[in-house]
């Protein structure tokens, strides 16, 4: 019986410990996120509340298209969707959000980056980025529904629940 209250106490102490990393590594994603969208190079210099608003649905994405720029397109367009799936992924697997709530989160996580990049003129604030990354969002929840007991997926990506 003592044996099994040790193993027990390891055991939480072990998940709690998993917990506050997994935690640790959703700020730091966080931290990423803002520090390339808000607070890059340049980020001060400029008066408040001059920066861009375009209020065109994917126009510089079709231009970038006709203009033959592959690059250009597929780093803004993926881009915008693959730095919000970390986003959904942990809302899911950690966090044990519904998907309503995850692309909700994911929307308004968008709108507060487009927000701050006006007011600190760090960026043109696009309604096609709240769409995408919304939808990297929801795409991140969708990954992480998947059950992760599946062979040769990472150990680092089971989480347990409550």
């Amino acid at each position: 019986m003592v044996l099994s209250a040790k193993r027990w106490g390891a055991e939480k102490t072990m998940n709690d410990r998993n917990r506050h990393c997994i935690s640790l590594l959703f700020f730091l994603y966080l931290a990423v996120l803002f520090r390339i969208t808000v607070f890059r190079s340049g980020f001060g210099t400029r008066p408040l509340f001059t920066g861009a608003i375009s209020a065109s649905l994917f126009t510089d994405y079709i231009a970038m298209l006709a203009a033959h720029k592959w690059g250009s397109f597929l780093y803004l367009f993926f881009g915008n969707i693959a730095w919000f799936i970390p986003f959904g992924f942990f809302l899911r697997r950690h966090f044990h959000r519904p998907l309503p709530q995850a692309f909700l989160f994911g929307f308004l996580l968008s709108l507060c980056i487009e927000t701050l990049q006006f007011v600190f003129a760090a960026g043109l604030s696009e309604p096609d980025d709240l769409i995408l990354n919304s939808s990297g969002a929801l795409l991140g929840w969708l990954l992480g529904r998947k059950n992760c007991r599946e062979k040769g997926t990472a150990s680092f990506l089971r989480f347990r629940r409550r």
